[in-house]
């Protein structure tokens, strides 16, 4: 059975939901599921930007079906061949024959690279600046690369100045039947999932999306139509500064995340302590994590809300503590940069931890390690707590 939506006077999300997926791109974990979004234009021509995942294909095909009303499916516009948003597109050629595929060269052959039908039959080519007429309706259309696949494109409407952001502005979460982000309370219940999945998908090309955005600030931006997550018609300008900040590797805030990875519970036990030192000297909102209880992609996205990072880490093997070593090669791997840095290593008889950590943060740019840092052999004692004091003064002091 059909479930569509009409956002907009001719506009129709033709989307869905699957709650049932754990693990996004088979690696990011999705409690509260996912949305894919597609749409279609009703107008003197037809035409449905993006299709979806395989998960949703029968729904997906109702929901066209309804909208449709009988009409022909004149374009289908592909701004990102991700399968999450490309897997339908061969039964939808099945289903529609004549449709037109609009996309841009490097799209097409990826289109090519995923299936066998004759695609260059059918693709209306565009590149920066093209325009499709539909009717009353004008479409834009501009380059996004690497936003973070390298066909990536972005369409704006230029009639009713709606920007189709294809992953661009997206967010991990089912859409709860409140299809638009001022019907929910997003800061409070979505902007944690944002922030993770724009870290950890789209994270590394920063500069990237500050050349969208910065294409982004010449358009007048009446709604913003993302491929996951809710629709943007109200306090965009709000949602466009996070990305600002994100993309731009900006902190969110002056904070501090504590990331412990601790095999019998000294390390974590000397970073609990640092905790109450710096509680003690005014630092609020700390957040503290076991790195081998909280998924990577958690600990990316806080180290990219926060200006300030606690490394403590096990010397597991002669090497760092193999959760630590992940979330530090993850970080890198998501291009962190400009944050203030406190280690603390442990190791019962050859303590490495502390300068191998330093190894893989000298290859991210302008991190800042305080000193001194920590050492311990086996526990915490008596005599180190002065350590612990100055680390957590050289801490609070940068916070101000």
């Amino acid at each position: 059975m059909y479930c569509t939506r009409e956002i907009y006077p001719g506009l129709h999300w033709v989307g869905g939901n699957d709650r049932r997926l754990a693990l996004f791109e088979n690696i990011y974990p999705i409690e509260r599921g996912v949305s894919y979004n597609a749409y279609v234009l009703l107008d003197e021509q037809t035409v449905l930007l993006d299709t979806v995942d395989r998960a949703i294909n029968d729904l997906f095909f109702e929901n066209i079906e309804h909208v449709l009303q009988g009409r022909e499916l004149d374009y289908v516009i592909v701004n990102h061949m991700e399968p999450d948003h490309c897997a339908s597109l061969a039964d939808l050629i099945l289903r529609y024959p004549n449709v037109k595929i609009v996309c841009n060269a490097k799209t097409l052959g990826i289109i090519r690279q995923f299936y066998r039908f004759d695609a260059d039959a059918r693709a209306c080519l565009v590149k920066e600046g093209d325009t499709l007429c539909t009717g009353k309706h004008t479409l834009t259309f501009v380059m996004a690369p690497m936003v973070h696949w390298p066909e990536v494109m972005v369409t704006y409407d230029t009639t009713d100045h709606i920007l189709f952001s294809a992953d661009a502005f997206g967010t991990f979460g089912a859409l709860n039947g409140n299809i638009f982000a001022d019907e929910v309370n997003f800061e409070r219940d979505w902007l944690e999932d944002a922030r993770r999945y724009y870290t950890n998908i789209v994270g590394k090309y920063g500069p990237q999306v500050q050349a969208l955005l910065k294409k982004a600030a010449g358009l007048k931006i009446q709604m913003i139509c993302p491929l996951h997550g809710p629709v943007w018609r109200e306090n965009i300008a709000w949602f466009l500064d996070k990305y600002q900040h994100w993309s731009s590797y900006t902190p969110e805030d002056h904070s501090v995340v504590i990331a412990a990875a601790s095999v019998y519970g000294n390390t974590m036990n000397a970073a609990e302590i640092l905790s109450h030192m710096l509680s003690e000297r005014g630092v609020k909102n700390i957040a503290f994590y076991d790195v081998s209880n909280t998924h990577p992609s958690v600990l990316v996205s806080e180290a990219f809300r926060c200006s300030h990072l606690v490394l403590a880490s096990s010397t597991y093997n002669n090497g760092i503590f193999t959760p630590m070593e992940t979330l530090l090669l993850d970080m890198a791997a998501h291009n962190l940069q400009n944050r203030t840095v406190a280690l603390m290593e442990n190791g019962s008889w050859a303590p490495a931890s502390g300068k191998l950590m330093r190894e893989i943060l000298g290859k991210m740019k302008n991190i800042r390690i305080l000193e001194p840092s920590l050492t311990l052999r086996s526990s915490l004692k008596e005599d180190q707590l002065g350590v612990l004091e100055d680390l957590a003064d050289q801490i609070a002091a940068s916070l101000k």
